[in-house]
């Protein structure tokens, strides 16, 4: 790639975990080393940061079901859940991914959270559509997706999430492209660099989230975050 990456538009390039056959330790292996990359990042913070802004009117004594969409290996949902034994709520946490390997690793190391399931689905399958929930967490998985894939999702997530949707996705920059290739130096993990530079080059700009907001007719909070990060969160209008 050249020195000049161009980051005006969004890559259609695919990444090798967009391959849901994809299984063994190598998979392992690199779900592990996302955990540690997306907290080092401060990734996990961001995702509960907006989760609290959801919450900020809801008692604690609700029952709330969370659906944690692209949920890899289910670090994001075990600090919830973490979170949640801590501040006193009261979670049913669901991670969605559609490779079925990467759900049964997250079963194995997330058996102790009674809480915490784990289902292999499509969110364009006709069985997601029957599932229902409250919160919609997306840590670094919206940006896999085509704009007519993001809107269709969107809406969808909209019509059926009861109190809203909190995204953590990857600002599309030149500087966080060069820094997730200084991070990654000592990494030894081919899929984790490549498919780290395709997400940089997948992310979004400002302009590009507050339009598919427009297009939704949402009430929604967009921040920059570090490390290139958008927190973006979302509501319904009260009717």
């Amino acid at each position: 790639m050249s020195f000049l990456i161009d980051t005006r538009h969004r890559t259609e390039a695919e990444e090798i975990m967009d391959d849901f056959s994809i299984h063994g330790p190598v998979l392992n292996d690199t779900l592990n080393k996302l955990a540690t990359i997306n907290k080092f990042l401060g990734g996990n913070a961001v995702t509960i940061n907006g989760l609290k802004i959801l919450l900020k009117d809801q008692p604690k004594t609700q029952p709330i079901t969370i659906i944690d969409l692209g949920c890899g290996g289910g670090d994001m949902l075990r600090a919830i859940a973490k979170y949640a034994k801590t501040e006193g709520y009261r979670f049913q946490l669901i991670g969605i991914d559609a490779n079925k390997n990467t759900t049964d690793y997250a079963k194995t190391i997330s058996a102790e959270y009674e809480n915490i399931e784990f289902l292999n689905i499509d969110v364009f399958s006709e069985r997601f559509k029957t599932l229902h929930y409250d919160i919609v967490i997306s840590t670094l998985f919206l940006h896999h997706f085509k704009e007519h894939e993001l809107l269709q999702l969107l809406r969808h997530l909209f019509k059926i999430a009861t109190i809203g949707i909190v995204v953590n996705d990857l600002h599309r920059h030149r500087l966080a492209f060069y820094l997730f290739k200084l991070i990654t130096i000592p990494v030894n993990n081919k899929m984790i660099i490549e498919d780290g530079l395709t997400s940089v080059l997948r992310g979004f700009k400002r302009k590009e989230l507050v339009e598919l907001s427009s297009q939704l007719n949402s009430k929604y909070q967009l921040k920059w975050k570090w490390a290139f990060r958008y927190q973006w969160v979302l509501r319904r209008f009260e009717v």
